[in-house]
């Protein structure tokens, strides 16, 4: 299934929308109500989409449950990435994993085996996207905390990507598998929320409300798009696509957020703009 342009430059956008929502995650006073106004912002946009779409096939629904599982580790494991480690570090090791993970997949259970350059194109992009993260090597013990933290971020992207893909594919209705599943997914950090900061969430939508509401409209916005893609194209090149969003998130981290290591990982990062431009090329 081949990437068309158009499709490419709307998955392309995406990238930098997933980068600008997770520096806003990374850089609140309270990651946790900002994920979860992320969420639940899109839970809100999909619910009232529901109405107007009819429910996945039944094909479809053993991926979405399982996607919902998936979606809800990640969340807390992403959490966990943020609170020990810089975005420009964990953000590219979390990303830089799906791409191969979702290939993998992709050849294994779907049938979407990759030619021989586009086999050598998905393993320059992983390659240059762990090298953002690892080039600099561990310099004490506490290096080690986010990058298992993002190691396991990354397998949890790649699993729910697969899913989210097939399950697209069956139900039907690619918008149909989307609305369900983006309104499911904001309940448990919705109920989280409620029990660890109740005391704290009238405050927190005074002063930063208007921020999550928007990063979880551009998220929203990307995963639709990327779900959507994903029923048109082959998984994995839309995969590797969207993960040139840490192209974004190193110049973010390095630019906006003052982080470490900001020229030596904005340039590994072109190196997966080359590998991905390999990829829509010979698709």
């Amino acid at each position: 299934m081949a990437l068309e342009w158009g499709v490419a430059a709307l998955v392309l956008l995406t990238a930098i929308l997933h980068a600008s929502w997770n520096a806003v995650v990374k850089s609140s006073g309270d990651q946790l109500l900002t994920l979860t106004l992320v969420f639940g912002t899109g839970a809100v946009v999909a619910g009232a989409a529901m109405p107007l779409v009819e429910a996945p096939a039944r094909a479809a629904w053993p991926y979405l449950a399982l996607s919902v599982i998936v979606h809800g580790l990640y969340a807390l494991f992403l959490l966990l990435s943020y609170r020990f480690g810089d975005l420009s570090h964990v953000y590219p090791i979390a990303r830089g994993l799906a791409p191969l993970l979702v290939a993998l997949l992709s050849a294994m259970l779907a049938g979407e085996v990759p030619s021989p350059f586009q086999t050598a194109a998905l393993f320059l992009v992983s390659l240059a996207i762990a090298s953002l993260a690892f080039g600099q090597g561990w310099s004490a013990r506490e290096d080690v905390k986010p990058v298992v933290f993002a190691l396991a971020t990354g397998i949890l992207i790649g699993t729910y990507t697969f899913l989210d893909g097939q399950g697209a594919r069956h139900a039907g209705s690619s918008s149909s598998y989307i609305a369900w599943l983006i309104f499911i997914n904001g309940m448990p950090l919705v109920v989280a929320s409620l029990c660890l900061r109740r005391g704290r969430i009238a405050h927190f939508l005074r002063t930063q409300g208007r921020v999550g509401l928007i990063a979880g409209l551009i998220s929203a916005l990307g995963y639709t798009i990327v779900i959507w893609a994903m029923s048109r194209s082959a998984m994995a090149l839309v995969a590797s696509l969207r993960e040139t969003s840490v192209i974004f998130g190193a110049l973010i981290g390095a630019v906006l957020l003052g982080e470490p290591f900001g020229r030596r990982r904005v340039l590994a990062a072109a190196v997966v703009a080359a590998g991905v431009m390999m990829l829509s090329l010979t698709a």
